[in-house]
């Protein structure tokens, strides 16, 4: 996959969330550590949100692309998101995966998978 891909699956990403009325905080959100795709409000709920565009992979496969140290590194990461933005310390916290499953350059409507509370900080590592 492409990087050029991987962007075009993170804007599709985003729409398919606005359209559900969320509002997206941020986007590409990095630490020395790691990145958060988008970082959205779902009414009282912040949701970081790990957008993983796919084209030729199955769902079955997302415990492979999403394992324990990518897992970790997106709560390390959502922590200090939380740290440097305490308006939003009060709300519930989730963590989700969007899943594009076709190939957003290739046109298209976007096969879109929405896995939320995907991930869990209390996970076995």
């Amino acid at each position: 996959m492409t990087k050029l891909t991987g962007k075009a699956g993170e804007e599709q990403a985003a729409v398919y969330l606005l359209a559900k009325n969320w509002e997206i905080v941020a986007r590409n959100w990095r630490t020395r550590r790691g990145e958060i795709d988008i970082i959205a409000v779902d009414g009282d709920t912040l949701v970081f949100v790990e957008v993983k565009t796919w084209p030729h992979g199955q769902e079955a496969d997302l415990e492979t692309v999403i394992g324990p140290t990518k897992k970790k590194r997106m709560i390390e990461t959502a922590k200090h998101f939380l740290a440097a933005h305490r308006q939003y310390n009060g709300m519930y916290i989730r963590f989700d995966v969007v899943f594009l499953s076709s190939d957003p350059l290739e046109g298209g409507l976007p096969e879109i998978r929405h896995f939320e509370s995907a991930i869990a900080e209390r996970e076995s590592w």
